[in-house]
C-alpha cells in the first residue's frame, strides 16, 4: 500500500514526524487527512462524497475522483487516527495506570486540552505554549529527564487539572 493514495502510509508518517521533533509537519499531515477538513463547504462536499466523520482509507489522487474519499468505516484506520492525534500531534499516550505526556504542540496552537476518564475519575490536561502561564503540577505528576511528563492515574473520582508547558 502506498501513502500515494491510502491513508494507511500518511498516518505512519505522522508518528514519524512527531518522533523527529517536527510537529509542525506532523500536524499538517493530520489535517491533511482529518476527514472534516474535507467537508468545510459544498463544494468540498461534492467532491470527497463520504462521511464527514469517517476517516477514509483512502483518498484518490487521479481524475475524475481527484479529493474523493473512499472505504470509509475501514478496520483500523478510525483507531490509528485517534491514536496519531492523540499520540504524536499531542504527545499523550497510556501505559497501564499511567499518563505519559511529552507535548509535541506546534507552534500556531497557543495551547490543547484534553480530557481524559479513568474510571469514575476525569483528568483535564492543558498544554500551553503560554510561558505566563502557572503550570499546575499535582502530586500525581512527576517531570522525567527527558521532558516528558508522567501522570499516575487513580481513580478516586475527582476532577485531576494538569496544565503542561508544550
Amino acid at each position: 500500500e502506498n501513502g500515494g493514495q491510502y491513508t494507511h502510509g500518511v498516518i505512519w508518517s505522522i508518528f514519524a514526524h512527531a518522533a523527529l521533533a517536527q510537529p509542525e509537519r506532523a500536524e499538517r499531515l493530520f489535517a491533511m487527512i482529518n476527514p472534516i477538513n474535507h467537508t468545510r463547504n459544498e463544494v468540498d462536499v461534492q467532491k470527497y462524497r463520504v462521511e464527514p466523520y469517517v476517516i477514509a482509507a483512502d483518498v484518490y489522487a487521479v481524475a475524475p475522483h481527484t479529493g474523493r474519499g473512499g472505504w470509509t468505516w475501514y478496520t483500523g484506520s478510525a483507531g490509528w487516527m485517534y491514536r496519531a492525534g492523540l499520540e504524536a500531534v499531542l504527545g499523550i499516550r497510556r501505559e497501564g495506570n499511567q499518563l505519559r505526556v511529552k507535548p509535541s504542540l506546534p507552534a500556531t496552537w497557543p495551547e490543547a486540552e484534553v480530557s481524559i476518564r479513568f474510571g469514575q475519575t476525569t483528568y483535564h490536561l492543558k498544554l500551553t505554549h503560554d510561558a505566563s502561564a502557572i503550570i499546575e503540577i499535582q502530586q500525581d505528576v512527576r517531570a522525567t529527564e527527558v521532558g516528558e511528563y508522567v501522570v499516575i492515574l487513580r481513580d478516586d473520582g475527582a476532577n485531576h487539572n494538569i496544565v503542561l508547558p508544550a
